[in-house]
């Protein structure tokens, strides 16, 4: 009997250098979009998949993602002493309470294959989703790990989310061999880790969204260290290729790179004119600084 995806891992040991100053004591993983960090849409996108056990991977300096997801007792008492249940009930249902978060500490910055590594004590023998919270995924109704989760419940391979890029910018990304499958489906014939744009097997790039079998935990043990000297989790399904299927989804919906700053300042702006509190009113100030930049 096929299993059900139930967990969920979440590498966020990385050092966000490209966020420097904000990173050198906060998280990546933390900065807001809007009025919730990053890590949180991750971890919503994760719950509305049907997963109920999420695993962190953390680092050092990592503190606040715990933090931010336990109960905060001392918050709590003061916003019901001051009659601020709205706030309350915010702070009180960041995640529902039937879910389990676990962490666990990524001694060595080893690259994510090493990451995901980390988890098998907790995953065991189940297939599990990989979620890298810097690729935030507007799915337009239904998240992007939801629909692959689906097409794994009818195939019960593993699955890369995808989207096509500039074929300049393979060099970012595992960029996969194609073979088309069923609409927005492909078979994986072969993946690299950033290829040169010349010799990149085409434009379909993997974008921080996974479901993967239980073999990969024992692939990944005998990788090498591979492209930037680190165990590449690429590799590793190059690998699995050899023994299983794999398939590419192109998934519905917008993803915003908020590993970048550009990719970040776009997601605020857009989550921004959706928030119900701010939609109008920045909607407003965003027509008034085009207009006044222009005339």
């Amino acid at each position: 009997m096929q299993k059900k995806i139930r967990k969920a891992v979440f590498p966020v040991a990385g050092m966000g250098t490209r966020f420097l100053p904000a990173t050198k004591a906060n998280p990546k993983e933390m900065l807001p979009v809007v009025d919730k960090p990053l890590i949180q849409y991750a971890a919503e996108e994760a719950v509305e998949a049907g997963i109920d056990v999420l695993v962190f991977v953390t680092g050092r300096n990592k503190r606040s993602i715990p933090d931010h997801f336990d109960k905060a007792y001392e918050l709590e008492t003061e916003l019901q002493e001051r009659g601020k249940e709205k706030m309350l009930e915010i702070v009180r249902n960041i995640l529902p309470s039937e879910i389990t978060c676990i962490y666990i500490r990524q001694a060595e910055a080893l690259g994510l294959g090493h990451a995901v590594g980390c988890a098998r004590p907790v995953v065991g023998d189940e297939p599990f989703a990989v979620i890298l919270a810097d690729d935030l995924i507007d799915g337009g109704g239904q998240g992007a790990l939801k629909q692959m989760v689906d097409i794994h419940e009818q195939h019960g391979c593993s699955i890369l989310g995808v989207e096509e890029v500039p074929p300049t910018e393979t060099q970012k990304y595992g960029v996969v061999t194609p073979e088309p499958l069923a609409e927005r489906l492909w078979n994986v014939k072969g993946i690299v880790e950033k290829p040169a744009p010349e010799v990149a097997p085409s434009n379909m790039a993997v974008v921080g969204r996974y479901i993967l079998t239980p073999r990969i935990f024992d692939l990944l043990e005998n990788t090498p260290q591979g492209a930037g000297g680190e165990i590449q989790l690429t590799d590793a399904i190059s690998d699995l290729l050899k023994e299983q299927q794999v398939l590419a989804h192109r998934f519905n919906g917008i993803r915003y790179d908020c590993g970048s700053k550009l990719g970040y300042l776009q997601a605020t702006v857009e989550y921004a004119l959706k928030h119900p509190e701010l939609k109008d009113d920045f909607r407003e100030y965003l027509l008034k600084q085009v207009c006044s930049r222009v005339s």
